[in-house]
């Protein structure tokens, strides 16, 4: 039994609907989605940040940003930077060469967009689904307005969908669309199939056999195993890997929200838990939930960056701009 499937008591919303919900806190909106471009630029990936931001101080972004490719080795000329010396090759010739770059164009940035069946949840106000999804449009609007290219990856209940990366707001607009229907495709009886996941989406982006890209998971996590966050690990090597942790607080505890029994339901078997019971269950599920945030720690490290949560309580947009450096609105 999936505990963080549907959770539903008097504070949840409440789902007897089996198609799309005209709700935006239960499935996003499509013309909200284009309208966070207008909250573009209150953030930034590149390297640079404002102090407020999480990607600051002992957590300074390693981000690669815009790299340079390496042009030619030529002789040294008076003007030329001293610091473009390679010295290696100096001493074998005798004679000064630099080294000489051309900056790259572009970063090429993949958004991984968790929508299966555990992420239609929320004991707040918003649904993770329409947390991930909100996140990741307005963090689209963001790297199109820094005028890199902007890739996406659906986890959907049965599948992964791929949309290569491109720096046009026109093909932005079709993935947002792409993203809106499977956001709207998940119900009280959605069930995921094998072929969706986080295993599914590791093997697509490695048959990209990607190159520093930047990755930017935005999940729940949810069922995720050790192996996995390894062959993440394996892609942070060569790439940047952002992970967002989407989550709720009826996550971690339930105790005290306790007040009559519960009714715990995955879209085809339920479970009644009595008041006196939900202390354990609350263990449980704090381990379990640091447990998770431990191992996303650990693939954060390797690059020094930070795990940034954001919950359903319908400030994840504000939340999601402070970590990246810019202001509330």
């Amino acid at each position: 039994m999936n505990l963080n499937h549907h959770l539903l008591d008097h504070r949840t919303l409440h789902l007897n609907h089996h198609g799309p919900s005209a709700d935006p806190r239960i499935h996003c909106d499509y013309q909200q989605l284009i309208r966070l471009q207008q909250r573009a630029g209150q953030c930034s990936l590149l390297p640079h940040r404002n102090s407020g931001s999480v990607l600051s101080g002992r957590h300074q972004s390693r981000f690669r940003g815009r790299g340079l490719n390496f042009e030619e080795l030529r002789h040294y000329q008076q003007g030329d930077d001293i610091r473009t010396l390679d010295w290696k090759v100096t001493l074998r010739t005798g004679r000064p060469h630099v080294r000489s770059y051309s900056e790259e164009k572009d970063r090429h940035v993949i958004l991984c967009v968790d929508q299966r069946s555990s992420m239609f949840f929320s004991s707040v106000e918003v649904m993770k689904s329409v947390v991930a999804a909100e996140a990741a449009a307005l963090l689209g609007w963001q790297v199109l307005k820094e005028s890199d290219r902007v890739g996406l990856a659906i986890m959907h209940c049965n599948g992964v969908a791929w949309l290569r990366g491109q720096r046009s707001r026109t093909h932005w607009l079709a993935n947002l669309r792409q993203l809106c229907a499977a956001n709207h495709a998940l119900s009280v009886t959605s069930r995921d199939s094998d072929a969706t996941g986080l295993a599914p989406l590791l093997a697509m982006l490695g048959r990209l056999k990607l190159k520093n890209a930047t990755l930017i998971v935005l999940s729940d996590w949810a069922g995720v195993t050790e192996a996995e966050l390894t062959r993440l690990g394996y892609l942070q090597q060569h790439n940047d890997v952002l992970a967002l942790h989407i989550a709720d607080p009826l996550e971690s505890t339930l105790s005290t929200a306790a007040t009559s029994p519960w009714v715990v339901g995955d879209g085809q078997y339920q479970l009644h838990i009595a008041p006196h019971q939900l202390s354990l269950l609350d263990q449980g599920l704090a381990h379990q939930q640091q447990l998770k945030k431990d191992q996303l720690l650990r693939l954060m490290a390797l690059k020094g960056l930070p795990l940034i949560t954001l919950d359903t309580s319908g400030h994840h947009l504000a939340h999601l701009t402070t970590a990246l450096g810019g202001h509330r609105r």
